[in-house]
């Protein structure tokens, strides 16, 4: 890559990121309702569509040079949106609409990458009740705050906020319910996250399987130095999975990962490990201690 092109790159993101932002509250007050000076609309877009088209000769220079070392079209045009857009605001976006989307999946009562002889396990029994309550909660402020606010444009723009806010819990909720950890006949594990988390695990990469509560600290997805993965819910792991070789993860906002040992939570557990010990194969029960971590 040129120097030229490089520093297009980093004057690209840097203008989408300080655009993107004021364009977001700029939706949120025209979808609100709220009349802004004439100036203030023209200024946004003109201004917008000079980091769109700074984007698209960035985009430009990038496709050119994928295509010139032999890349075929779609795979250059990938490679030049992974070059310009960060890898957090594409994995965020990519959540954050298959959240929505499994929002339908819900209504439906369809279960996502779930197939006939599949055994579908659950997870969100710690957080539905928190999940419910978040979004009662965010209810009540809303209705509140109706009253409260004496602005109406004011008003209007928090009103398109918190109802975003409880759509957007709901969703998240949604793909968890949606996205349940998958145990396949062959004894392949799926231990899923809604949209934010997807671990594929073979057959033959299982160790051994069993029932083993813990009760560990940090965030949804938290690894050790030893290669010891915990994918939280409620503050709570069910299920540690041994593996027979380390396997690569990738974490919600994209960094990348290899883990040793896999400790999730199901809310049946002894179904989910019952199912893989009983699929083909030498997986074995390995010790069942049921401690504190």
């Amino acid at each position: 890559m040129s120097v030229v092109t490089t520093g297009g790159v980093r004057a690209a993101r840097m203008a989408a990121a300080a655009v993107i932002p004021a364009e977001l509250v700029l939706v949120c007050c025209l979808v609100a309702g709220v009349r802004l000076p004439a100036w203030a609309t023209a200024a946004s877009e003109v201004l917008v569509l000079a980091v769109l088209l700074l984007e698209a000769r960035v985009l430009r220079a990038l496709y050119a040079a994928a295509r010139a070392r032999g890349a075929e079209p779609r795979a250059a045009w990938w490679e030049a949106v992974h070059t310009v857009v960060p890898v957090q605001v594409r994995r965020l976006l990519r959540h954050e609409l298959r959240a929505t989307a499994s929002l339908g999946w819900w209504a439906l009562r369809r279960k996502h990458g779930v197939r006939a002889g599949d055994l579908a396990a659950g997870y969100t029994g710690p957080q539905t009740a928190m999940m419910y309550g978040m979004v009662f909660v965010s209810v009540v402020e809303t209705v509140a705050l109706a009253f409260l606010i004496p602005w109406p444009a004011v008003h209007r723009v928090v009103l398109v906020l918190d109802v975003y806010g409880i759509v957007i819990m709901l969703a998240l909720h949604a793909a968890c319910v949606t996205r349940p950890h998958v145990v396949g006949p062959d004894g392949s594990l799926r231990i899923r996250y809604g949209a934010l988390f997807d671990l594929v695990v073979p057959p033959d990469a299982v160790a051994s399987v069993r029932v083993d509560r813990r009760y560990p600290e940090g965030r949804l997805v938290t690894v050790s130095e030893d290669g010891v993965l915990d994918l939280i819910v409620g503050s709570q792991t069910t299920v540690t999975l041994e593996l027979a070789r380390p396997l690569p993860f990738t974490r919600p906002l994209g960094a990348r990962g290899e883990a040793r040992t896999v400790r999730f939570h199901a809310d049946d557990p002894a179904a989910l490990v019952a199912a893989v010990r009983a699929a083909p194969g030498d997986v074995q029960a390995g010790d069942a201690p049921a401690g504190r971590a």
